[in-house]
């Protein structure tokens, strides 16, 4: 999140004078001339780090408060697939950083250091973005190799919220983290993950040493669906006060509140509330309508007809340009919402987060890095909406900022004093109701051909199952709607002939409100196979291919899915006059994980049979998106179920 930090500065520059200043760290730290690193002359490892040094260090250069980044690291490569990955180590760089030293070499097996030559610091430029970067190309690396580098990069600073990983996807012999400031600049670090707590270095006397000084860190390797990058042991740090202020804390929610009222809730001239109006009516807002229909509506029109920019331009987030040109970034996006909103009176509330998969929010850790992602909040009907992810709608925000701590910027009002109060609080995800998929399937057998059915297929989506589709469905027109409904059928098998198809519900507006759903009708001869005077009916197949899970070593990390999900699904066989199913009991599973009375993962499936109609249900619920280790073997029998299901091959023979 970007917030203006400029007063914040100033009375750091306002103090540093006659603050008594040693030279930056990295001019006296320098890597060993003769280096003699080694690791287990058994290890099997692919890599493992024998050093990573990080020190960043805050220090006013003359007038400027800078960072000097420095970066040491010493890697043992054992395997080609490391050494490709490695033979090019990219530098950070911009055009507001300055390298202030680079270096590399490579040691081999054998003890020769081969220096890298200034030539091979190379710059590149990325075709897309345009965006320069430097990288080391290192050469003569092979197996049992060590490279070494080390740079320090000269940069504006950051000091409002941090993250800094210690634990990565390879084992590391020894990690140390240095942070250096001046004295009158106190930082708060918090370790997260197991990690042990930053200390701080008391014989340091001129400047401010905080110190992270770990061996042995064990390496913690991607799982499926794990949310990897938030379970890694890290520390996140911010500057937390200046003594020689007044002492207050300078990175606080309270203040994040108030800069981000100042910025987002204004007053309005005359000529933006005629613009506000104006745009409000192009919203076509039908009489007595309620909030909900009107921010549905809201959120549709801007996500159509604004377009946005992720760039910083100040027109991009005036107001009056925006209303007039329909040309927005994400700041002006969200002051358009709250412009509308707040000229309809419509109850919200401003809220800011984290990705959980990226980083948990954290309730007690106040720091900018924990202010991500935008969303809001409509109190009256407890729904969400994210302003800045053009792909989503009212109701349905991007899940992985869902089930997850945020804070709640709620505008209050005393008299004509207007201000805004932030509040931690939980953002309870999108319940399994809301995100359904049903499935209706009614399977008939041709007389003359049993190994060929007519299948009347009916599926409908809602929630973020229709999200990728239904609100873009005034984009598809003609023959690309049928090329869609083919398109998807062929996910259940290939082999058919339609005979017709229909979609309903396939207005864009409707997303939210009524479910999207593809009727086809098709022949084929996919799912029947004659095994003599017997057939054999792969029933499974109906409901499409399935995750499976598997296991091969003990789950380490949690399990997290993007939203919680409901499956109901309705298969109506009927039964060929003469014949029976002779192994009907396979249909029937159910595996279920129940906590405190309530249902949270289930597979269920079973049959009635009537004469010779057949009808099976399977339903299989989520109600739960972070999943613990010690719950993972239930979810893991749950999903597992459905890839059983997938497999029921049913036996029809004569009776």
């Amino acid at each position: 999140m970007k917030i203006k930090i400029s007063l914040l500065f100033a009375l750091l520059l306002a103090f540093q004078i006659g603050i008594a200043q040693e030279d930056p760290y990295f001019e006296s730290y320098d890597w060993e001339e003769t280096p003699n690193y080694s690791v287990e002359k058994q290890s099997t490892e692919d890599m493992i780090a024998v050093k990573e040094k990080t020190v960043t260090e805050f220090y006013f250069d003359k007038k400027d408060l800078v960072e000097f980044y420095l970066e040491h690291k010493v890697l043992w490569l054992n395997s080609d697939d490391a050494i490709e990955g490695y033979n090019k180590i990219y530098l950070p760089f911009s055009s507001r950083d300055k390298l202030q030293v680079n270096k590399a070499r490579v040691i081999t097996p054998e003890g020769k250091l081969i220096n890298l030559d200034k030539s091979k610091i190379l710059t590149a430029e990325d075709e897309e973005s345009g965006r320069k970067y430097k990288y080391f190309a290192l050469e003569g690396i092979t197996k049992g190799s060590f490279i070494e580098y080390m740079y320090v990069v000269k940069r504006p600073p950051n000091y409002t919220g941090r993250k800094f990983n210690i634990q990565d996807a390879y084992h590391k012999d020894k990690v140390e983290f240095d942070l250096f400031s001046p004295s009158n600049l106190l930082f708060k670090f918090k370790s997260l993950n197991n990690l042990p707590e930053v200390e701080r270095d008391t014989l340091t006397t001129q400047k401010l040493h905080y110190k992270l000084h770990v061996n042995n860190v064990e390496k913690l390797e991607p799982e499926y669906q794990a949310p990897y990058n938030a379970a890694r042991a890290c520390i996140v740090y911010k500057m937390d006060k200046n003594t020689a202020g007044n002492g207050e804390d300078m990175i606080s929610y309270k203040n994040v509140s108030q800069n981000l009222y100042k910025r987002y809730y204004v007053d309005y001239s005359k000529k933006t509330q005629e613009l506000i109006s104006n745009f409000i009516k192009e919203l076509e807002i039908p009489e007595n309508a309620d909030d909900e229909s009107i921010v549905r509506k809201l959120d549709y029109y801007i996500k159509i007809n604004v377009f946005s920019q992720d760039v910083y331009n100040e027109e991009l987030q005036d107001l009056d340009a925006i209303l007039t040109k329909k040309v927005a970034n994400d700041t002006g996006i969200i002051k358009l919402y709250i412009a509308v909103l707040r000229t309809l009176n419509i109850a919200h509330e401003l809220v800011l987060t984290t990705n959980r998969k990226e980083l948990k929010f954290d309730k007690e850790f106040e720091a900018t890095n924990f202010l991500t992602d935008y969303l809001l909040y409509f109190p009256e009907s407890e729904k969400y909406l994210s302003p800045n992810a053009s792909g989503t709608r009212f109701g349905f925000p991007m899940p992985y900022v869902m089930d997850n701590y945020g804070l709640f910027i709620k505008e209050v009002a005393i008299g004509d004093y207007k201000s805004a109060v932030g509040k931690i609080k939980y953002i309870e995800p999108v319940k399994a109701k809301e995100i359904v998929d049903v499935m209706n399937v009614n399977i008939s057998f041709n007389e003359e051909n049993l190994t060929e059915n007519n299948i009347h297929f009916d599926r409908a989506f809602s929630g973020y199952y229709a999200m990728n589709i239904q609100p873009f469905m005034h984009l598809i027109k003609g023959e690309k709607r049928e090329e869609l409904v083919e398109n998807f059928v062929q996910n259940i098998t290939k082999e058919l002939k339609i005979t017709d198809r229909k979609i309903v519900n396939g207005e864009s507006e409707l997303f939210g409100v009524k479910p999207m759903q593809f009727i086809v009708d098709f022949t084929t001869e996919a799912f029947v196979e004659k095994a003599g005077r017997k057939y054999l009916f792969k029933l499974g197949d109906l409901i499409g291919p399935q995750i499976q899970l598997y296991q091969e070593k003990e789950r380490v990390l949690p399990l997290e899915e993007q939203f919680h999900r409901s499956y109901f699904r309705t298969l109506t066989v009927n039964i060929p006059e003469g014949y029976k199913i002779s192994n009907l009991d396979d249909i029937n599973i159910d595996n279920s994980y129940i906590e405190n009375e309530k249902e949270l993962f289930s597979f269920k499936s079973f049959y009635k049979l009537e004469g010779n109609t057949l009808t099976v249900t399977a339903d299989e619920h989520y109600r739960e998106n972070i999943v613990p280790v010690h719950l993972y073997e239930e979810y893991r029998t749950v999903i597992n179920s459905a890839a059983d299901f997938n497999k029921i091959v049913l036996l029809i023979e004569p009776e």
